[in-house]
């Protein structure tokens, strides 16, 4: 069956995506279908930069060290709390510590994850979560959700030419593809400057599932100009590292940005100001 309609329903709010016409598109409504058949939205409440920032920033480090306290409370493995939202050493270190006790993707075979109850699981697996949170809080704060199926089976790849796709210029009532990877890839690296991240957790944008994200704001092109140049300069910095993979710089694997999947149809002139107070996903239809 063929789908032209992404339907999102904020509360009780309709709003009405237009899918793109690709094959990846076709791929990724297949996801969306099976995981809807098995899953529920693992938080449809997961919104940022739709409050205050004051408010963002109160929000992000409860979360962040409520996480670390559960975990501890049942191992004390991390030996840091979050005081400063823009303390990136910190947060590249509790993002290292989700990678090496959740393990990659599809790799949950650390011991204490295999030991833990499944709160302690829940809390690890939030880690990663909620570190992206105060990145986002801090950095830029600017509106968008994301929806994600985390039982659903992350098997599906990439193909070579679906990374011709790739858009760093992101556009107002957009749905993109989420990177759904463990691990980060040469933008979050460069962005980051992360000293904990071990060797194995470079991961391209390689996988993909039914998660996705829509974002309600457009890209500065100086800060987009800015991203592009960090990159390089990272890449240059870490060339043998990169090279030793077979990934000379401009590899497909290599690239920035995500997939755009579906465009806004028509919405509000508010639209913004409306979902500040709909900031629940209750449905995902395809039409």
């Amino acid at each position: 069956m063929s789908y032209q309609y992404l339907e999102i329903v904020y509360d009780d709010y309709p709003v009405r995506y237009q899918l793109r016409k690709n094959s990846l598109v076709d791929r990724w409504v297949d996801q969306l279908k099976l995981a809807q058949q098995s899953y529920p939205i693992d938080d449809p409440k997961r919104f940022y930069g739709f409050n205050t920032i004051e408010e963002q920033i109160s929000q992000a480090l409860d979360l962040i060290n409520n996480c670390i306290d559960t975990i501890n409370q049942f191992e004390p493995i991390i030996t840091r709390r979050l005081t400063k939202i823009d303390d990136q050493d910190t947060l590249n270190y509790l993002h290292h510590i989700f990678e090496e006790y959740h393990g990659l993707l599809d790799q949950q075979d650390h011991a204490f994850w295999q030991r833990a109850p499944i709160e302690v699981r829940k809390a690890l697996a939030n880690l990663n979560v909620f570190v992206h949170r105060c990145e986002d809080v801090y950095r830029s704060s600017r509106p968008r959700h994301v929806v994600t199926y985390y039982g659903l089976p992350k098997t599906e790849q990439l193909t070579l030419d679906d990374y011709e796709l790739f858009e760093t210029n992101y556009q107002f009532g957009t749905v993109y593809l989420n990177y759904v990877e463990i691990g980060k890839t040469l933008e979050d690296l460069a962005i980051d400057n992360d000293q904990y991240i071990g060797d194995d957790a470079f991961k391209p944008f390689r996988h993909f599932s039914a998660d996705f994200n829509v974002k309600f704001f457009t890209s500065d092109s100086r800060q987009v100009e800015w991203i592009h140049a960090n990159i390089k300069e990272y890449y240059e910095k870490n060339k043998v590292f990169f090279e030793s993979r077979g990934l000379e710089w401009g590899h497909p694997y290599l690239k920035p940005g995500s997939i755009p999947l579906a465009d806004i149809v028509s919405s509000d002139s508010n639209l913004t100001d409306i979902l500040k107070n709909k900031q629940i996903v209750t449905a995902v239809n395809l039409i």
